[in-house]
């Protein structure tokens, strides 16, 4: 196994529910399965998987072990671990952006040697493009509305409003903006990464129901699952997204706590992961929505394929090259007129990646 270590700076500081990042640190694997070369990439992200020095520790584990050079071209690509060795499961057990690097690089491999692409091993029909939304931050009303019409006029017809900062008042007073701004055919979702309490949300929730909101992302802190589930058909539908970093989705599904998932692959740990944890949640009657952790180009284009593997998915946060000051490559996922065209070569990009570990 080849690895290769990076780290890309932020155009500018990202403020998350867990505090500020100003870069993003990751490592890029290769690995060898039946004779071809696959791809992956662990960028860990605080709070939502283990530690850039943990993700080493566990990496290391994995390229120490013998099996790793007796991997096989995966038989079962919604589960592409499921018969690796416990020397290369146990240490990625706990270390799930390490398992997203080593489960994407046996996909591509896979895909390589099928001449199928990552979307088309996950599912029979994957869509060509996917959708996405552009996320505005919590600028003031005026600015806040105009970052709006420039993404509209790019061609997006999502938008998501950080919210949870300020006043209420004051985040009603922006949604409201935009929602003058833009019209009735742009979706709009608000973002509170749990900075609300109960009354708070539920405050919020009568305000805003009247501007027909997509949802409400992360109203309350992630652990609070009932009190998530307590909001619930009131006029806007509940997302959830923080909370999957601190529970198993079966015990979200299972607490009918949301009406949609926000699932990030590099968080749940790799590709195939996220998949069948979107099929999970639509069987629940959930919707699932794909984003990155913002990541280098490896893992946002193997994310692209994820979203295009559930069927009438909605707009993706998968917008996210312009986050980074540079990448690692050129951008095989570009955003165009609101949506991503989905690379149909073999793998994750092809050849894209060979060059970079």
């Amino acid at each position: 196994m080849n690895r290769h270590e990076f780290s890309l700076d932020l155009v500018a500081p990202l403020s998350t529910a867990r505090g500020r990042i100003e870069r993003r640190e990751g490592v890029l694997v290769g690995i060898g399965a039946d004779g071809v070369r696959g791809v992956g990439e662990a960028t860990p992200l605080p709070g939502w998987t283990e530690s850039i020095d943990d993700c080493r520790t566990a990496l290391d584990a994995v390229a120490d072990a013998d099996a790793i050079g007796g991997l096989r071209a995966v038989d079962d690509p919604r589960e592409p671990l499921a018969d690796a060795p416990a020397a290369i499961t146990d240490p990625l057990a706990d270390a799930p952006a390490a398992r997203h690097a080593v489960e994407s690089a046996l996909l591509d491999a896979t895909g390589r040697r099928r001449d199928r692409s990552l979307a088309a091993l996950l599912a029979d029909r994957p869509a060509a493009t996917v959708p996405v939304n552009a996320t505005l931050g919590d600028a003031p009303a005026a600015e806040t509305v105009a970052a709006a019409i420039d993404a509209v006029d790019a061609g997006v017809a999502c938008l998501k409003v950080k919210v949870g900062v300020g006043s209420l008042d004051r985040d009603v007073t922006r949604l409201r903006s935009v929602r003058a701004a833009v019209g009735s055919d742009v979706a709009l979702r608000a973002d509170a990464n749990g900075a609300w309490d109960r009354e708070t949300a539920r405050e919020a929730i009568e305000a805003l129901a009247t501007l027909d909101l997509a949802y409400l992302e992360q109203p309350l802190p992630a652990t609070d699952l009932s009190g998530h589930a307590a909001l619930r058909g009131r006029g806007v539908d509940i997302a959830l997204d923080e909370t999957l970093a601190e529970m198993p989705p079966a015990a979200i599904l299972g607490a009918d706590a949301a009406d949609v998932v926000v699932l990030k692959p590099m968080a749940l740990g790799g590709p195939g992961r996220a998949v069948r944890t979107a099929r999970s949640a639509r069987a629940a009657g959930v919707d699932p929505v794909v984003t990155t952790t913002v990541d280098a180009a490896p893992a946002r284009t193997a994310a692209v394929h994820v979203a295009a593997a559930i069927p009438e998915i909605r707009p993706c946060g998968l917008a996210t090259r312009d986050t980074l000051a540079t990448d690692l490559c050129p951008d095989p996922v570009p955003v165009e007129d609101g949506a991503v065209a989905v690379p149909d070569g073999p793998g994750v990009a092809g050849s894209a990646f060979d060059d970079l570990v």
